[in-house]
C-alpha cells in the first residue's frame, strides 16, 4: 500500500496563498499573548492580509521553487507568515506597527514584488502608505485645482452680474437726462406763444387806424 503524504494537502493550501500574494513577511510570534494575538490577527485580516503558522518544514516545500525560497534562511524556529493578498505592504505596515506595542513579535524576513528584504527593509516598507491612502491624496490633490477653479469662474459670474445691473441703470439715467430738455423746450414754446400773439395785434392795430 502507497504511503500517503499526510502533509500534502497543507503544502498546497500554502502554495495557493503564495500564488496569489504579493508579498510575504515572516515573524517570530514567541511570547505575544493571546489577547495580542486575536488583536493582530483581526487588524491583519481587514487590511487583506492572510495571516498563518506553519511548520517550518511545509514553508520550505512551498517556497521551493518560487521567489519565496529566499526566506529558506529564516525558516527556523516558531515562524508565522503573513500573505499580502490584495496589498503587498499591508503585511509589513500592519506587523511593524504591532511590533512596535508588542516586544516579543519579531520581523524575520520578506520577500515584496520578487525581492527579498531583511529586518531593516521591512520597517522601510511599512512606511509606504496604503493603495487606499496613495488613492485618496491623489483626488485631493486633483479636487483642488477644480475646487479653486470653480470658486473663480463663481467670482466672474458674479462680478458679470453686478456689471450687468450697472450697465443696465446707466442708460435709464441717460433717458432721465434726455427727457429734461425737452420739457424745457415745452416751456419755452409757450412763453413764446404770448409774444408772438402781441406782435400780430400790434400790426392790426395802425391798419385798422387808416
Amino acid at each position: 500500500m502507497a504511503k500517503v503524504d499526510l502533509k500534502a494537502p497543507i503544502v498546497e493550501e500554502i502554495k495557493g496563498y503564495t500564488d496569489s500574494a504579493k508579498g510575504i513577511v515572516l515573524v517570530d510570534y514567541r511570547g505575544i499573548t493571546v489577547d495580542e494575538d486575536v488583536r493582530l490577527r483581526r487588524e491583519l485580516r481587514e487590511a487583506g492580509v492572510v495571516y498563518k503558522v506553519y511548520k517550518n518544514t511545509m514553508l520550505h516545500r512551498a517556497f521551493e521553487g518560487t521567489d519565496y525560497d529566499q526566506l529558506d534562511k529564516h525558516l527556523e524556529g516558531p515562524t508565522a507568515v503573513a500573505f499580502g493578498v490584495e496589498d503587498e505592504t499591508a503585511p509589513a505596515r500592519v506587523l511593524n506597527k504591532f511590533a512596535k506595542e508588542i516586544e516579543a513579535l519579531e520581523f524575520k524576513g520578506a520577500v515584496v514584488g520578487g525581492t527579498y528584504y531583511d529586518v531593516d527593509g521591512i520597517k522601510e516598507l511599512a512606511k509606504i502608505p496604503s493603495r487606499d491612502e496613495l488613492i485618496s491624496k491623489l483626488l485631493g490633490s486633483l479636487q483642488s485645482p477644480i475646487t479653486n477653479l470653480a470658486r473663480v469662474l463663481n467670482q466672474i459670474a458674479e462680478k458679470g452680474g453686478a456689471d450687468a445691473a450697472s450697465a443696465d441703470a446707466e442708460p435709464a439715467e441717460e433717458k432721465a437726462e434726455e427727457a429734461a430738455p425737452v420739457e424745457e423746450k415745452a416751456e419755452a414754446t409757450e412763453e413764446a406763444a404770448p409774444a408772438e400773439e402781441k406782435a400780430e395785434a400790434a400790426e392790426e392795430e395802425p391798419a385798422a387806424e387808416e
